[in-house]
């Protein structure tokens, strides 16, 4: 592929770290992902961050650390990747879903509103700020208030995403983060959690660590969730040059906006101006997607479909619930490549693509 969707990026000063921590002997979890941790709480703008395997276990130790279990119900988007649902069955509560915005692809305020009028037992909200653009994040605070929710946050796709100039991860009780490969910043595999309550914090670390309160004393059943050290050498250089890259994404979104503006039936993204968007994804919505990717595939250049289905009608959910709007966009949405190693010059080969196979249509 001459312009992949994605294509990560590790320094030679982040190589150089791994193999100090190769050389050390300290494998595993350690001083290097305290680090990481550290950096990373001040990035975002939070007491405390606790760095995992994975965004799916930041996400499920989460839930548990703040007391989400059996008796509990999980409200949150049906158009997403399903980590974001199993992560609630794992911590054993229920999961339950409301529809999203048309324009943003993220949790609409109104439906959850509709939603906590017809059932009270609704226990905690978790929005996902979905392709990299903050959801509706006042609202949902409101909300958290009236109804005494737990507020929670999917930021895996989001990293140096804002609201109203607070980063995302800082907005709710906690949030949790992922570093899969695609993600705006990468340590392999691996997941943050992050979150101003020391109390949940610090239930968060035993729990990734076996329920380990010291030595060999455990206070409850845990998990072996922790990161390594060799993930947070890499991760704790990815941090330091995150603002450029998120930087460079915006410039390729913007120029690719501009480029696929008047193209009849390419909507483009929808940026409130209340928040930033750290462009994880840069996804257009069009009746003619197969179409569009044909000429993409022509030409040698990347894309994505997320997600295809919703999480609902996944079998594994066995249709729970119809959300005609999550639905929609599975049939509409493409995800074109705007990450930091794309060039004007790819941009431009990218908005061709896309206009060659309107032209074709007429």
């Amino acid at each position: 592929m001459t312009i992949p969707i994605a294509n990560p990026q590790v320094s030679e000063a982040a190589k150089e770290a791994v193999c100090d921590v190769l050389d050390s002997g300290m494998l595993a979890d350690g001083e290097v992902v305290r680090e990481f941790e550290s950096a990373f709480a001040d990035y975002v703008g939070v007491e405390h961050a606790v760095a995992t395997s994975s965004g799916t276990t930041a996400l499920h130790a989460m839930f548990e650390a703040a007391g989400v279990g059996e008796d509990d119900v999980v409200l949150t988007t049906p158009f997403s990747f399903i980590s974001t649902a199993n992560a609630v069955k794992h911590a054993g509560a229920e999961v339950t879903f409301t529809d999203v915005r048309l324009d943003t692809c993220n949790l609409d305020p109104t439906a959850v509103r509709e939603t906590l009028a017809e059932r009270d037992d609704v226990t905690a909200l978790m929005p996902v700020h979905l392709y990299g653009l903050p959801a509706d994040m006042e609202e949902f605070r409101e909300i958290a208030r009236e109804h005494d929710l737990l507020l929670f946050e999917d930021a895996a796709q989001a990293h140096g995403a804002s609201y109203n100039g607070e980063m995302v991860g800082s907005i709710g009780d906690a949030g949790a983060f992922s570093f899969y490969p695609t993600k705006n910043m990468t340590t392999g595999e691996g997941g943050m959690i992050t979150t101003d309550d020391e109390a949940l914090a610090e239930r968060a670390r035993r729990l990734i660590d076996h329920g380990r309160v010291s030595g060999y004393e455990h206070a409850e059943i845990g998990y072996n969730f922790r990161m390594t050290n060799i993930q947070a050498a890499i991760g704790r250089d990815q941090i330091d040059r995150l603002p450029d890259w998120i930087d460079r994404r915006r410039e390729n979104a913007a120029r690719l906006t501009g480029e696929l503006a008047g193209i009849d039936d390419v909507e483009t993204p929808t940026i409130p101006a209340d928040r930033t968007h750290a462009f994880h994804q840069y996804t257009i919505r069009t009746e003619h997607r197969e179409r569009i990717q044909a000429a993409l595939d022509a030409a040698s250049i990347g894309y994505a479909v997320y997600y295809p289905v919703p999480i609902p009608a996944q079998p594994a959910y066995d249709q729970l619930g119809e959300y005609p709007v999550a639905s929609d966009l599975s049939e509409r949405v493409l995800s074109l490549p705007v990450h930091p190693q794309v060039t004007a010059e790819d941009v431009d080969a990218i908005a061709g693509a896309v206009q060659r196979a309107e032209v074709n249509e007429a």
